[in-house]
């Protein structure tokens, strides 16, 4: 596999586990409510690391995608 290829893996991966977080949150938005300290600070269940977990796969998607094409954020 070439490293392109591995990278498109990667974000395609990501990209997946992100849908999959959002599903989550959304059933449990659903069955629980969120309120605005539980989404910005929660310690404990699936909201405890959710916004950084999310923030990081994002980002690392975004610069994936900026290596497979060769460009730069900045």
């Amino acid at each position: 596999m070439s490293d392109i290829e591995a990278l498109k893996q990667e974000k395609q991966e990501l990209i997946d586990k992100m849908i999959a977080m959002q599903k989550q949150f959304i059933e449990h938005e659903h069955e629980h409510g969120v309120s605005g300290k539980d989404y910005w600070g929660s310690k404990d269940g699936l909201l405890a690391n959710y916004r950084q977990d999310y923030m990081d796969m994002a980002n690392r998607v975004v610069d994936i995608a900026h290596q497979i094409v060769g460009s730069s954020r900045n």
